[in-house]
């Protein structure tokens, strides 16, 4: 199938807060709103963090706090793959009798794809398997707690004056009448002019404490900077020596240039996150909660519910001369679906890339329910849909190929694209419905089918010579 790895050369138009193009692998289907949705025009929420090495799960809290780091795990300096913990047996005087040695067993960090150990760099050896490895300081780490300190500080006074603003707006518009019902002006009058409003006294850093006043001295620019060494055009360089960019710029608080400079670093967090509609706020996408399993709550991924459209076979494409392109549509619903393809008109706003004129079957498709069981029971009837082979060429199962006709106009380079509508009808079982008045069975309301248009664009591949 010519787009099995290839799923950007059918998409599917997402009209959100933004027009966007993108194969169906990609998207979501909201069923309470029944719209297509792209990672764009969802609002994204994180569930947990956690280390994809010893998968350790730790709240938000605590992962702000770590710098988003795990305290066990560390990364290649060179390769950015994990490290492992090696053991081996060193000799170590007696404390009897220091001029005895016996042997002790040590451990020390290895990365078994580029050979980095941690004695490469100096670091000492360790006597337990975890935690206590030496990590160099950061000479700016004094200045840099003092920045974060000031701009706390200022971010803080910057909501107080947003939500003083805000309450004293409200005071305005409150009636005395109001004020004074439920004792609000006899309160607000006990406190002395100038003095902080009561309800914004509780919004200080530490609370109980009294704030106090950061100042930051300013960085100064200097004016004569240390030389170079004498050697550094004539002495050799030995690239294994010599630090990458990459590397630099992974430990920018040091940003080594030789390759003995080098500390592991602890292992970011991942983090498993939901998705969630911003039109109607439902979940689109929500995993479990333990990092140790890959299944889902909630996954409205758009392949489960709408039929896909893939490139079959493309023959050879000439300009003004019409071709016949072979596609194939799956159903991935339980229930029969019925397929309706229409091309765009004149003046569409959507057809803005279309480089052919596609003509598209006239006929309704009707695609068979998805069952899983009938791929491996080759005793199964098939049923009898009375398809036109001038328009179906196959059928099996829940999938059809079927034919369309294209003609290029644009005698370019550039690949040619065509664009057309599929309008298909959709039953929602599993968005709750609410009770008709005349008291009609919730069943057969929830199963009256909508028909959603979708807006698809081919991508064929360039003419032939």
């Amino acid at each position: 199938m010519a787009s099995l790895l290839q799923p950007d050369r059918v998409v599917y138009l997402v009209r959100g807060e933004k027009k966007i193009r993108a194969p169906l692998s990609q998207l979501y289907f909201c069923r309470y709103c029944s719209e297509l949705r792209s990672l764009e025009c969802v609002s994204h929420e994180v569930d947990s963090h956690y280390c994809p090495s010893c998968l350790e799960n730790m709240p938000s809290a605590e992962a702000k706090l770590k710098k988003n780091r795990c305290a066990n795990c560390f990364d290649c300096p060179c390769c950015m793959h994990t490290l492992s913990t090696r053991a081996t047996n060193i000799p170590a005087p007696l404390p009897d009798d220091p001029t005895k040695t016996a042997m002790k067993k040590a451990y020390y960090l290895a990365c078994g794809f580029c050979r980095w150990t941690s004695r490469d760099v100096g670091m000492a050896d360790k006597s337990v398997a975890s935690g206590g490895w030496q990590e160099p300081e950061n000479p700016s780490t004094q200045r840099i707690n003092k920045l974060i300190e000031y701009y706390q500080q200022l971010a803080h006074r910057e909501k107080q004056d947003r939500d003083r603003k805000k309450l004293a707006r409200r005071r305005q518009c409150m009636p005395l009448a109001f004020s004074e019902k439920y004792g609000l002006g006899t309160r607000l009058q006990r406190q002395r002019s100038g003095a902080p409003i009561s309800s914004l006294s509780g919004l200080s850093l530490k609370e109980g404490e009294d704030q106090k006043e950061i100042t930051i001295e300013p960085a100064q620019a200097l004016d004569e900077v240390e030389p170079l060494p004498e050697d550094c055009y004539t002495r050799p360089i030995s690239l294994p020596e010599v630090t990458t960019l990459r590397q630099r710029l992974l430990q920018p608080d040091f940003q080594p240039a030789g390759a003995s400079q080098l500390h592991p670093r602890h292992k970011h967090l991942l983090m498993k996150r939901s998705l969630r509609c911003r039109k109607c706020e439902h979940n689109l996408s929500k995993p479990e909660f333990n990092p140790t399993s890959i299944k889902f709550k909630i996954q409205l991924v758009a392949v489960s519910y709408i039929p896909e459209v893939r490139i079959m076979s493309i023959p050879n494409l000439r300009n003004m001369k019409e071709s016949q392109v072979l596609l194939t549509l799956t159903n991935p619903v339980e229930n029969i679906t019925h397929v309706t393809l229409a091309p765009c008109e004149d003046e569409d706003p959507d057809d803005i890339n279309s480089t052919a004129k596609v003509m598209v079957p006239s006929k309704e498709l009707v695609l068979a329910g998805k069952d899983a069981a009938a791929e491996y029971d080759e005793l199964a009837e098939p049923q009898d849909f009375q398809d036109d082979p001038d328009v179906v060429a196959f059928r099996k199962s829940n999938k059809i190929g079927f034919f369309i006709r294209v003609i290029p106009q644009k005698d370019e380079d550039a690949d040619v694209t065509v664009s057309f509508k599929i309008r298909h009808d959709f039953r929602n079982l599993a968005a709750p419905v609410r009770p008709s008045e005349e008291g009609a069975d919730t069943t057969a309301a929830a199963a009256e089918a909508i028909w959603l248009t979708h807006h698809v664009e081919l991508r064929l591949g360039p003419l032939a010579p």
